[in-house]
């Protein structure tokens, strides 16, 4: 897990620490039609999530390791007071 995000990074939207991760996920289900469309690492604070969906129009985006459906197109992160980004769905576990 990284502590600060590097936003000087090819991709700004992929934590640093998660980008082999999502590289890796890509090759291993690169027959399967589905789509990641975030990801974070919990910043040693929330667990590390990845929201991945199916492009079916009646399915909702899931959180890979939880499992949980999160019932929103787009915006699946909050923003607590110290400026961190968790899933409320996912962060309600711990």
């Amino acid at each position: 897990m990284c502590k600060v995000t590097n936003y000087k990074i090819p991709n700004p939207r992929i934590d640093k620490c998660m980008q082999e991760a999502i590289r890796t996920l890509i090759v291993i289900f690169k027959n399967i039609n589905f789509e990641i469309v975030a990801c974070c690492c919990g910043h040693k604070k929330y667990p590390m999530t990845i929201v991945y969906k199916i492009p079916i129009k009646e399915f909702h985006p899931i959180e890979l390791f939880s499992g949980k459906v999160i019932p929103r197109k787009r915006n699946f992160y909050k923003r607590d007071k110290e400026g961190y980004y968790y899933i409320p769905e996912v962060s309600n576990e711990i």
